[in-house]
């Protein structure tokens, strides 16, 4: 049986991370925690309490308080109450790190601003496994979240990102990852190295590597199940030529006015709008 450190934790807030798919990736401190804290906030009950159970940890008279993006402020009023009254609230997200692509930050907030100690117990990450296991420089790197779901909003959001000297790190739905990788190919130029990881910790964990146009048509029309990170070699600046910015606008007319095509291959490729858009119109006339 574990034994978990029951002694009192300070007045305040202690943000706690926790496993990403294995239960056993939790830390000794996040045990202790989840075992002796006032009030547990939670972005997901039900999640929070299989870990209790996983790991024998009991509720006891405690409040397990849900927490998530649907909460409104009369939630985040509630628990810095309790931290008023001197009591410890530890808020866990449903996976990983809190405040990472998930809620958290209203309510840390609202405890630093109203003068209360705000901690963290630091532990499992998916945006961090994945840069490990992409095989891509780790030394600088910029992590993006979830780009945008329609496919202009998306790629003028790639585009944004194309000189960013950093390995990129996105978050991505099994639905749209064949979608994704598409327009990072032709957005961010398809030689580009990355990696596609699927399932963090879990049984069935999987990391394909290639270019970006090797991922891309490796995952065309194929269903996907899983949580999806992936990770992008950060743009090494190499010249442009005629035939790349031709062939950019080619793909990008296809589903772009071409105002907005320009935009985004101008960004893409880190030329002048101007010039692109009188090539793209050029094109146009041509056609």
């Amino acid at each position: 049986m574990t034994n978990f450190k029951l002694s009192p934790l300070p007045a305040g807030l202690c943000f706690v991370a926790t496993p990403i798919g294995t239960a056993r990736d939790i830390t000794l401190r996040a045990l202790d925690i989840l075992a002796s804290a006032d009030v547990l906030a939670s972005e997901d009950t039900r999640t929070t309490r299989k870990l209790m159970e996983i790991h024998g940890v009991p509720l006891r008279d405690r409040p397990l308080v849900a927490f998530h993006d649907h909460s409104g402020p009369k939630v985040v009023e509630r628990l810095i109450a309790q931290m008023e009254e001197g009591k410890s609230v530890a808020y866990f997200s449903e996976a990983g790190m809190p405040l990472v692509a998930d809620p958290g930050y209203e309510l840390g907030k609202a405890a630093t601003e109203a003068g209360h100690s705000v901690t963290c117990a630091p532990g499992p990450s998916a945006p961090l496994a994945a840069l490990t296991l992409s095989g891509l420089p780790t030394d600088r790197f910029a992590f993006i979240g979830f780009l945008p779901s329609t496919k202009s909003q998306r790629r003028a959001a790639i585009a944004e990102l194309r000189d960013v000297e950093m390995t990129l790190i996105f978050f991505e739905s099994p639905k749209r990852i064949g979608e994704m990788l598409i327009d990072l190919s032709d957005t961010l130029v398809g030689e580009r190295s990355a990696a596609v990881c699927r399932e963090l910790t879990k049984k069935f964990e999987e990391v394909q590597r290639g270019t970006l146009k090797d991922l891309a048509d490796r995952f065309v029309d194929v269903t996907v199940k899983g949580e999806l990170v992936v990770v992008v070699d950060r743009s090494n600046n190499d010249a442009v030529s005629d035939g790349d910015v031709d062939m950019a606008l080619r793909r990008a007319l296809e589903t772009m006015r071409v105002k907005d095509a320009a935009t985004a291959v101008a960004g893409a490729l880190g030329l002048p709008r101007k010039v692109v858009y009188q090539r793209a119109l050029d094109m146009k006339e041509q056609e």
